[in-house]
């Protein structure tokens, strides 16, 4: 059973149906596999490519339950869905992924709008076509790759929006000396204004309070300053680390648990002598992968292998005609150098068409039996 069809849980459903005989069932709250690198998009009004999951699964034989995860019993192997509902498995693929973290600042969950789901966006976007019409301000509270090209998007759609950054003391500290000009010049083009804060204390309809007791006046705000996982795993009684990301091995097995697999962004995952992994598509896809190769080496008597993985890029959109290709060494450091403009635009839109391909087809497999598009993104 796998719980989650995001871009993990998809492609750990599938490749463990193409790979083993046996019974697999993906779990998922809504009917269609949502693109989440792209919500920034859908949030500017940009109208996405609408994926069933009926159609994505059916040729592969993974049955479909439509409902919501809410709770598991691992003593009994158990997943209870839409509060009633219990399901039995033999193992358990946990990809339920990742929300705005919306509880830990006053006010958040009260005023403040994110994009970390399908919703988030139609709300976003909706209110965000509602300030441009009067010129209202939008305060972007985050200076990581949601906040940045959430601001970027909304700028270039709306330019009678006023968008402001709060990115906290150091601005985009985790890019290159080059990555971070050439953010600041699209800020710049695009009416930006990126403004260095201290720690959030609250959110008000009105304003954005710090903790030093500063003030930024708003009309609304997009929060995308952290994200959490749900709570069902610890509640389950596996083990998992403070924020409840579920403690896996090399092989992405939970480290309490062995009939449960953990991948994505509720995984708290270390590739085997490489970094610890943090939350993002280009390291759920290969946890995914190394997920589904050890379910069915352990099923056909083998035994599982390690993951290993490195980072190479980090990529950015700017708006549709612009973006940021940020080089890093193996464990996610930037190097000085960087892929910018048109050029660094396509190189992101190749990268996020290729990752929606591979989790919803099999993977075209090369004269050497490896998926060629998968092995390009490490999977």
């Amino acid at each position: 059973m796998v719980l989650g069809a995001g871009y993990a849980g998809l492609l750990a459903a599938r490749r463990i149906a193409e790979g083993v005989d046996a019974r697999v069932t993906l779990v998922n709250a809504a009917d269609e596999f949502v693109e989440r690198v792209r919500l920034h998009q859908a949030a500017a009004g940009q109208r996405l490519h609408r994926w069933p999951l009926e159609d994505i699964v059916r040729d592969a034989g993974i049955e479909l339950v439509l409902g919501r995860v809410t709770g598991i019993d691992a003593d009994r192997r158990e997943v209870v869905v839409d509060g009633d509902r219990a399901l039995g498995y033999d193992k358990l693929v946990y990809a339920l992924g990742s929300h705005a973290d919306v509880e830990s600042v006053p006010g958040v969950a009260r005023h403040a709008l994110a994009v970390a789901t399908a919703t988030d966006a139609a709300e976003l976007r909706v209110r965000a076509a509602e300030l441009a019409a009067r010129g209202g301000v939008l305060g972007v509270v985050g200076g990581g790759s949601t906040g940045i090209e959430a601001a970027t998007e909304l700028a270039e759609t709306y330019p009678d929006l006023r968008v402001r950054l709060l990115a906290g003391p150091e601005p985009l500290g985790w890019l290159s000396p080059k990555g971070r000009a050439h953010v600041h010049r699209v800020f710049d083009r695009l009416g930006i204004e990126s403004t260095p804060g201290g720690l959030v204390s609250e959110v008000r309809d009105d304003r954005i309070v710090f903790a030093d007791g500063s003030e930024v006046e708003v009309d609304a705000t997009l929060w995308s300053a952290g994200f959490r996982v749900p709570g069902f795993a610890a509640e389950a009684g596996l083990e998992c680390d403070g924020t409840g990301r579920i403690r896996v091995d090399a092989s992405m097995r939970s480290v309490s648990h062995p009939d449960v697999y953990a991948v994505g962004d509720a995984a708290r995952a270390r590739a085997h002598g490489g970094p610890e992994l943090r939350m993002s598509c280009a390291a759920g896809l290969p946890m995914a992968g190394r997920a589904a190769r050890s379910i069915i080496a352990e099923l056909t008597g083998d035994t599982p292998k390690p993951l290993r993985f490195r980072y190479y890029n980090l990529c950015l959109s700017l708006g549709r005609r612009d973006g940021l290709i940020q080089f890093v060494h193996g464990d996610d450091t930037p190097r000085n150098a960087v892929l910018t403009g048109p050029t660094a635009a396509r190189y992101k839109e190749t990268i996020v068409r290729g990752a929606a391909w591979v989790v919803r087809r099999s993977p075209y497999v090369g004269r050497r039996g490896k998926p060629v598009l998968g092995s390009a993104l490490g999977v």
